[in-house]
């Protein structure tokens, strides 16, 4: 019974804290005390087990106003968070493009207020619960730069960097513009020996009676090459080396002039040899023809074959097989490929003679438009013509049209051979070459063999020439030998 007395005591004294209803009178001894106003409140959410709120529906409807309370809280501070992101994202921005007006010096990419990581904690309170929100913002740009290449906004990939080449790494010697002009008399006129796709080219003697030749390249005719890459063109050329191309033995870089020196070839050119029109002057054999067929093939071979990587030519035709003394053929021009554009320099006839098609369509060169030019070297050894002579009647201007339909004819080859020849060939033989030429006229560039294989088909026609020139000898010998004609 006590017990229950000062239970029924406590209630009166604390009333229902759950309840939302006013409180209760004093008892009537004592003086009533002021009860604070209450505060206006938002209506609590009907509860779906009890409509009208029985004793504990005050305390849920207390907490879901404490929790919308936090829930706007939160996502204020959410947005409050979003924004400066962007403010610090822009600012960065602003400062990569430009300078910080609190920095005296113009900051770079990564000097301008990236981070690598930034934690926001967000915290909020409410009554006698708390929450807390950490919002991890990553302000590291997507890929790494680096500030030591070039690059621009649109293009992020790698960029060719020139390559520096060192004087010590060229073995041929170097000349000085004043001894070259001694050479060649200042390059007058009467040391003048041709003028090539590249340049003139002049006959130097010098005091130890060594002659050499002197090509002056002319980069004006090549506006896409800069004249400071010569030291690495003299680089690319001094490191090619075949008996059957024309050697570099030095250059000269002073003043602005770009010289290379080289051997000197007495017999000129194959072009010139051709085209001889003093009648005094020997005609090229059918065997010399094919001699300087075969040396011609193995410079091509050892380009396309040998060097690593390839070398294309691009600018391959007689008047630059140089011709020694025996005849031995040596290709010049040979590692100026990245002189000549993928487009034609010289709209010339002479060198319109010896494009490729898909050159003369493209400007594409290739491996396969070499043997394309090698073939019409070819055909001017045996029809003695040029490439493109525009006096000729129009069916037969080019060569390569007039003559390719009749290569496999043995009739009509007889009537193309070079009256020059007079005859003194053999038919096989001349077969046999023209069966190669054919090979590499074709239109289509895939067609047409590698050079690893022209001269295989040139040495197996040397081969057997040799071998019927031996038989023919042989069976010579015997019938002078049963005559009695030998001498003893």
């Amino acid at each position: 019974m006590e017990s229950q007395l000062v239970l029924h005591s406590f209630r009166r004294t604390t009333g229902n804290s759950f309840s939302n209803g006013p409180a209760p009178p004093p008892p009537p001894a004592t003086n009533p005390t002021p009860t604070p106003t209450p505060m206006p409140q938002r209506p609590a959410l009907p509860s779906s087990n009890d409509n009208n709120g029985p004793s504990g529906s005050g305390s849920k409807h207390s907490k879901l106003q404490g929790g919308a309370i936090a829930g706007i809280v939160i996502c204020l501070l959410v947005l409050g968070a979003m924004f400066a992101f962007f403010v610090i994202k822009r600012k960065s921005w602003k400062l990569s493009r430009g300078r910080d007006p609190e920095q005296k010096e113009p900051l770079s990419p990564l000097a301008s207020g990236f981070k690598q990581m930034k934690s926001i904690k967000i915290i909020s309170t409410t009554g006698k619960d708390q929450f807390q929100k950490t919002v991890s913002m990553s302000l590291k740009p997507p890929t790494k730069i680096d500030l030591h290449k070039s690059f621009d906004e649109n293009d992020l990939t790698t960029k060719s960097v020139t390559r520096k080449i060192s004087l010590s790494s060229i073995k041929i010697p170097a000349y000085t513009v004043a001894d070259l002009q001694i050479a060649t008399g200042s390059f007058s006129a009467d040391h003048f020996i041709s003028e090539g796709s590249f340049g003139r080219v002049f006959r130097a003697q010098f005091n130890d009676q060594k002659v050499l030749a002197v090509k002056k390249i002319n980069f004006s005719a090549f506006p896409g090459y800069p004249s400071d890459l010569f030291i690495e063109l003299v680089a690319n050329i001094s490191r090619l080396n075949h008996p059957n191309l024309a050697e570099l033995v030095g250059y000269c870089a002073e003043h602005g002039q770009c010289l290379l020196v080289y051997e000197f070839y007495q017999n000129g050119s194959l072009c010139d040899l051709l085209n001889l029109v003093d009648d005094q002057s020997k005609p090229l054999s059918w065997s010399s023809r094919v001699k300087i067929a075969l040396g011609s093939a193995r410079a091509l071979e050892y380009l396309h074959e040998t060097c690593s990587p390839s070398v294309i030519h691009k600018n391959f035709k007689s008047s630059n097989i140089l011709l020694d003394n025996e005849l031995n053929p040596h290709l010049s021009d040979s590692g100026y490929g990245d002189l000549i554009p993928n487009q034609e320099f010289q709209e010339s006839e002479e060198n319109s003679g010896y494009r490729a098609p898909e050159v003369a369509m493209s400007g594409q060169y290739s491996l396969k438009s070499d043997v394309y030019s090698f073939g019409v070297v070819m055909l001017e050894l045996l029809t003695g013509r040029k490439p493109f002579d525009r006096s000729r009647p129009r069916s037969e201007q080019s060569l390569v049209r007039w003559a390719a339909p009749q290569l496999h004819d043995i009739d009509a080859l007889d009537q193309m051979v070079d009256p020059a020849l007079q005859g003194l060939y053999h038919s096989k033989s001349l077969s046999r070459f023209a069966d190669a030429i054919a090979l590499c006229v074709q239109a289509e560039p895939e067609f047409r063999p590698p050079m690893s294989e022209v001269v295989q088909s040139l040495v197996r026609l040397v081969q057997r020439a040799n071998m019927t020139r031996m038989s023919s000898s042989e069976s010579y010998t015997r019938r002078d030998r049963e005559s009695g004609d030998c001498a003893v």
